[in-house]
């Protein structure tokens, strides 16, 4: 195992781990189905697309939903959770196994030359977290001091995260009272023709899609995407304890094998379970063999 550390630690260290971005087809066919079946069901019951299809209760329910967020919400976290609408539908891949791979060999390279050999390459990180990590260690800052900057920084980072999924929260509490709003409105008009039975019939048909739209909009989108856009801050918080955790490992001196060790634990969330199913199954055999 030696003989393989040696390569490694001579061969030029790569300034930046792969990172490439991917559409969420989950987020797509999520939104497909949910929508699909709602309308699927409305046809099944002999009812017609174009009876949900009223752009004034759009405009009630989307317009007031809006509106309501914009009272409640400070405009830099408005502009914060307009940008994270985009991580709904586009995944970047962070790959944690291309990470230990670069801090492997940050830590080779560390251990052969000394932390300051690591001078250009933290000034050539991609990733604005591990850049800032390998410099601190580069000047020698004190080990607990780093941790805590960086401890620091995670949970301003996790903060923002939750900021932006509440956004969506919000507007996912307020799109069914707006669509309530909006059936009142449509009742109002209705009782204006009382004297023809027939409008009255279609106008209350009418006044309650604004009604189907908040629920639907709060249900199908508002939630979900808050749901998602916190799933996005975890990974990445996740992402940044490993980081945390491998320059550390630098800083420490550690072993490369004991690095990648310890950083790969954030990979084989699974395996634990399926190590605690085999022994069950050879103490069965075994039973059955006696």
């Amino acid at each position: 195992m030696a003989n393989d550390e040696r390569p490694r630690a001579a061969a030029s260290v790569p300034a930046k781990a792969p990172r490439t971005s991917r559409i969420d087809f989950a987020t797509l066919a999520g939104l497909v189905l949910g929508v699909g079946g709602i309308v699927g069901g409305l046809v099944l019951e002999g009812g017609h697309v174009q009876e949900i299809i009223a752009p004034t209760a759009l405009l009630i329910v989307l317009g007031g939903t809006m509106g309501a967020v914009m009272i409640t919400t400070p405009m830099h976290t408005l502009r914060a959770g307009v940008r994270a609408l985009g991580k709904v539908f586009v995944e970047k891949c962070d790959a944690p196994e291309s990470m230990i791979d670069l801090i492997v060999d940050y830590s080779s390279k560390a251990r052969k030359s000394g932390i300051v050999a690591l001078e250009q390459v933290a000034l050539e990180a991609q990733d604005p977290f591990l850049r800032k990590a390998l410099n601190l260690a580069v000047d020698g800052t004190d080990l607990q001091e780093l941790r805590k900057m960086m401890e620091l920084e995670i949970e301003i980072e996790e903060r923002a995260g939750e900021s932006e999924a509440k956004l969506f929260e919000g507007a996912g509490g307020y799109a069914p009272t707006i669509g309530i709003i909006g059936a009142v409105l449509g009742l109002i008009q209705v009782m204006k023709d009382l004297a023809d039975i027939e409008k009255v019939g279609h106008g209350i048909a009418t006044a309650f899609v604004a009604t189907i739209y908040g629920v639907a909009f709060a249900n199908l989108f508002f939630l979900p995407v808050a749901g998602k856009i916190k799933a996005r801050a975890q990974q990445n918080v996740q992402m940044r304890e490993l980081i945390l955790e491998g320059v550390i490992g630098i800083v420490e001196g550690l072993n490369p094998k004991l690095i990648r060790t310890k950083l790969e634990a954030y990979t084989r969330a699974e395996e634990p379970k399926k190590a605690a199913v085999k022994p069950e199954k050879s103490g069965a055999k075994e039973a059955v063999e006696a």
